[in-house]
């Protein structure tokens, strides 16, 4: 029998273990390098390449972070982090999206803020902490400010560039509909400018959380950068890398929640839409 001839079900059976393979190859590459990086780490410690008062080996770190999990000062700390981050995020996030859409509306506002907007960008967080330490003192505050500057700027740029995407000929097309302009920025632009506003949003929650950790080393009693501070004051250099392997465990979890969330979003604007195209006559 030809395979031209084979039922359907056999050409699927015959492609499942192709298709099986390169699944499993999507699912493992991600994780060859942290394991390769791990196993080094592992075999250097053995081996005594790495002194432990340098790079201490994974079972003492294991053992530290089992210890911070039993006695409940991760969770304070991750709790403290993650109530300054989510803040400082919001305030952010929400001012960038009010600024970037105003100036992605309005072209003479554009014209007048993004200059000095782009200048104030070129101001990494740290210069701004004496500045704003006057201001407000070294409480929360502090933190708030710092980490919603850090989320505000990538936002605010990705916002603008998402409306940027409309071209003239898409809004000419609504224009000729006599689309409002309401219509115009819910049902044109908008649509085009979500992805972009979403990557933004991704951008400016790692800035908060990379300016978290920042504010954190240099001004707190608690947190995971306290954390990471303290354990090199005392060089205990276990808990340094047990307060980095959260660090990065939760800022991965939080980058692939937004992932979903933008997927879910506008996966369900696209049904929406297919929805509402299907009902007219």
């Amino acid at each position: 029998m030809s395979i031209l001839t084979l039922p359907r079900r056999h050409l699927a059976s015959a492609h499942a273990p192709a298709w099986n393979t390169r699944a499993a190859i999507w699912f493992i590459a991600p994780w060859l390098l942290p394991l390769s990086l791990y196993a080094l780490w592992h075999l250097g410690a053995e081996q005594g390449w790495i002194s432990p008062q340098v790079l201490p080996p994974p079972s003492y770190v294991w053992e530290t972070l089992s210890d911070l999990t039993t006695s409940g000062d991760l969770w304070l700390n991750v709790k403290a982090s993650l109530l300054r981050v989510l803040v400082g995020f919001a305030v952010g996030s929400l001012l960038g999206l009010t600024l970037g859409t105003a100036m992605g509306l309005w072209r003479p506002l554009q014209a007048y803020l993004l200059p000095t907007f782009n200048a104030l960008v070129q101001i990494p967080v740290l210069a701004w902490l004496p500045f704003v330490l006057l201001l407000v003192g070294i409480g929360e505050p502090l933190k708030y400010i710092l980490i919603a500057k850090a989320a505000l700027v990538p936002v605010t740029l990705n916002t603008l560039q998402g409306f940027r995407l409309a071209s003239p000929a898409l809004r000419e097309v609504a224009h000729v509909y006599r689309y409002t302009r309401r219509q115009e920025v819910l049902e044109v632009v908008l649509p085009l400018a979500t992805p972009t506003i979403f990557t933004g949003l991704r951008l400016g929650f790692t800035k908060a959380w990379l300016s978290l950790v920042v504010v954190e080393l240099v001004a707190s009693s608690e947190g995971l950068g306290y954390l990471i501070v303290y354990g090199r004051q005392l060089f205990q250099l276990d808990l340094v890398m047990a307060a980095v392997i959260v660090v990065g465990a939760i800022g991965y979890l939080i980058d692939r929640l937004l992932d979903w969330s933008e997927a879910r979003f506008i996966g369900a604007r696209a049904a929406s839409r297919l929805g509402t195209q299907g009902e007219a006559p």
